[in-house]
């Protein structure tokens, strides 16, 4: 469904219904004003029974009346007075009580299964001043309303009151002109706002956001790190989620990596947690991270099948071979994934994660100092890496048995460096040096692992090619095996730089 979307830059000031506007054409960058417009602009306001939306500063609505009736969806921005603006007219999405999938998508990951309901009706009698600019090019507006607003929740009010709002169009950046405009409302009459928006000042106070990192303090528990550490990868997920829905560029990536942080939160200090009542969480996040890590794999995958023919003149039966059969397998995972993400299990487990944080089961090593318990996960993992390298060293180097021992010593080596970020807030050297070496074997058995499945993807694609299966041109065969070389010689060198730093774990 096509939607529009803008960086939404203002000012809001309540002000008495008597009080007149100023008159701003002097600011700086004014040359000029269109006549005023009034509009009459009717809003319903949706969210869960929760406010899921509203606790998070978001609003969603569906306004008839002015230039840009439709349904539109504000989420906060990074940037101090901006929001994010999502709009979807009416020629699109028809329905007067069903949010489009344009809106609700973005949010998907608060609202969950929670269905969506009215929660308030405001109507606005609104007068717009559009300032203009060099060329008589709309730079800015003022919108002077009147407000009549009725809270739908269980026991709600009806409110009225006057407001100004002041926004900067084009150039959202104007800083010069956004700080005159300040001050030159404020001494006409404007007054801090009471509240961020129309809607939390019509429904009154929301619930606290659940998102909230609740931080170490000065002498943190092992439950102290731990929860931290939780909602910190929690909000990591929630954030990555709706970058995932569009294919946002490295976010099957970040959320796989978000949830593989929190199993490793979960699986990294024993004793911290009730482990059997965390037990079906480990399970349920590493489905999650085996379903985006199809998508994920195949997303890299087609990367590095580009780099390996970059500069190479190859027909284009073997572009299509190497690159266009990952492209449709990538499509296929990501749908998968898509599908997991709407479904009621993951939306179950998203709200298990935040009753963990919120109202966590402890057990018997809680109240133990954050800095043992740091010291005792990262021994731990340490300890099985070495493991996990004397089995290694037993079998025939270069053997099927000892390539798949260095994919086990690699996972051992990420999950090191996952407890080693879960305790960096510590500040401890030693676990940051750990941390280092760790990275060092993950990186290079990580290109092991890269050229040893381009290398049979190649040696796949000369067999196919000689039976007959696929047909190759004689230079595609010759750039097939110069790449076989470069890739063997790749291997190589990674497990060089991984036995150099094996003393130093």
């Amino acid at each position: 469904m096509a939607a529009s979307e803008q960086i939404e830059v203002e000012l809001k000031f309540d002000v008495d219904a008597s009080t007149d506007a100023p008159d701003l054409r002097v600011l700086p960058g004014v040359v000029g004003a269109r006549e005023p417009e009034t509009f009459q602009l009717d809003a319903t306001y949706f969210d869960t029974e929760n406010l899921d939306l509203a606790s998070n500063k978001i609003t969603m609505r569906r306004r008839t009346g002015g230039h840009d009736s439709g349904w539109h969806l504000k989420r906060p921005t990074a940037i101090a007075g901006a929001r994010r603006e999502l709009q979807v007219g009416f020629d699109e999405a028809p329905d007067e009580v069903t949010p489009p999938t344009a809106l609700t998508d973005p949010v998907r990951v608060l609202i969950r299964s929670r269905p969506l309901i009215p929660v308030a009706v405001i109507s606005t009698q609104r007068t717009v001043t559009t300032l203009l600019g060099a060329g008589d090019e709309p730079i800015a507006e003022l919108a002077a309303d009147l407000v009549t607003a009725q809270s739908l929740l269980p026991g709600g009010h009806s409110s009225q009151w006057a407001e100004w709002e002041f926004e900067l169009l084009g150039d959202t950046g104007n800083n010069r002109l956004l700080k005159a405009a300040s001050r030159m409302l404020t001494r006409a009459g404007g007054r801090e706002p009471s509240s961020a928006s129309k809607l939390a000042r019509a429904i009154g106070a929301t619930p606290a956001v659940s998102n909230t990192v609740p931080g170490l303090g000065k002498n943190p528990t092992a439950l102290d790190l731990v929860l931290t550490d939780l909602a910190t990868h929690r909000n990591a997920l929630l954030a990555w989620d709706p970058q995932v829905r569009v294919d946002a560029y490295d976010a099957v990536h970040q959320m796989r990596v978000s949830s593989r942080r929190l199993r490793s939160v979960l699986t990294g200090f024993k004793g911290v947690l009730d482990d059997e009542k965390t037990t079906h969480l480990d399970g349920e996040l590493r489905l999650l991270a085996r379903i985006l890590g199809d998508a994920r794999d195949s997303e890299v995958q087609i990367d590095i099948d580009i780099s390996l023919l970059e500069g190479e003149d190859v027909s284009d039966a073997l572009r299509a071979a190497l690159v266009g059969q990952e492209e449709i397998g990538h499509e296929r995972a990501l749908r998968v994934a898509h599908a997991a993400m709407n479904s009621d299990r993951y939306f179950a487990l998203l709200d298990d994660i935040d009753e963990l944080i919120a109202d966590p089961p402890t057990g018997p090593l809680a109240e133990a100092t954050a800095e043992a318990a740091a010291d005792k996960s990262i021994g731990r993992s340490r300890k099985r890496i070495r493991q996990e390298q004397n089995r290694l060293a037993a079998l025939p180097e270069g053997s099927d048995e000892w390539l798949e021992q260095l994919h086990v010593v690699r996972k051992k080596a990420k999950r090191l460096r996952y407890r080693v970020d879960a305790v960096a807030p510590l500040g401890k050297k030693h676990h940051h040096r750990a941390g280092k070496v760790a990275k060092v074997i993950q990186t290079a058995l990580g290109d092991v692992n890269d050229a040893l499945i381009n290398r049979q993807r190649i040696a796949e694609l000369v067999a196919q090619a000689q039976s007959g299966e696929l047909r190759l041109e004689p230079r595609d065969l010759f750039v097939l095996g110069r790449v076989d070389t470069r890739q063997a010689a790749a291997m190589q060198r990674a497990i060089g730089t991984y036995s150099s730093v094996l003393k130093d774990l």
